[in-house]
């Protein structure tokens, strides 16, 4: 049965089994790893990666593509949104993330891995290639913004490849990419998470006005707390880095 891709689903269904040479490297991927793939689609990564792991964990919304993912060895389908998908469920419990991440959830479902999935020891995903440059963009650059500085507390990018749009059918409007990386932390600090997004809500205003105007502290507080970080009152959220972030929770108590 042909499966007509919904674009409400962010679905672009990997078709072209020539990239999976260049995840299956990114990826490092061993007989011992348990991988979670969310947006399996039509299976053509699931069943390469469940010829070269112990495990696959296969989480897909669209019950339509069922006739296509039964059946695969060492595979476990899970039907539903990933977005709210309990991780303590999952057993065996993931080592590995790999994906063609559906457009509409990919950066909210690396985000959220960060801390909800501590056994994920490592990432490859293919994503829009804005987003993955954003992951992993420097400080006073225009991608880097809140997913930059979460994503580069908890994890270090191993690898990076641009990706065809010819690979995915319906081709889409954007480029992708494939971008690896591995956890270097066991999650973001507590109270850093509300800093960092309070800071760059209001991106085109100064650090210390977008907190106050988000409720987390007063303006006077955060530009004593910038004070600490050696930091100007006039600074923009943008032009920190990550660890500063770290170091203003903590001065802001």
């Amino acid at each position: 049965m042909r499966v007509v891709p919904k674009k409400e689903l962010g679905q672009h269904f990997l078709v072209d089994e020539n990239i999976l040479g260049v995840i299956g490297r990114l990826a490092e991927l061993g007989e011992q790893d348990v991988v979670l793939e969310v947006g399996p689609g039509l299976g053509v990564l699931t069943r390469y990666l469940a010829d070269r792991v112990a495990h696959v964990h296969a989480v897909e919304l669209d019950r339509r593509l069922e006739p296509g993912l039964r059946g695969i060895p060492r595979t476990e389908l899970h039907w539903g949104d990933a977005l709210a998908l309990d991780p303590a469920t999952l057993e065996p419990s993931p080592t590995k993330l790999v994906s063609n991440l559906p457009y509409n959830i990919a950066t909210p479902l690396v985000v959220e891995s960060l801390d909800r999935m501590p056994t994920v020891a490592s990432w490859c995903v293919m994503v829009q290639r804005e987003v993955a440059d954003r992951f992993f963009a420097l400080p006073a650059t225009k991608a880097y913004g809140a997913v930059s500085v979460l994503v580069q507390l908890v994890t270090e990018r191993t690898g990076f490849h641009a990706v065809s749009r010819e690979v995915f059918r319906p081709k889409p409007n954007v480029d992708s990419a494939l971008v690896a990386f591995r956890r270097t932390a066991p999650g973001v600090p507590a109270g850093v998470k509300n800093v960092v997004e309070g800071a760059f809500a209001h991106r085109r205003k100064t650090l210390a006005n977008s907190l106050a105007l988000t409720g987390l502290a007063s303006r006077e507080q955060v530009v004593a707390a910038l004070a600490t970080i050696a930091r100007d009152p006039s600074a923009r959220a943008e032009v920190l880095a990550p660890a500063e972030f770290v170091a203003l929770a903590s001065a802001l108590g």
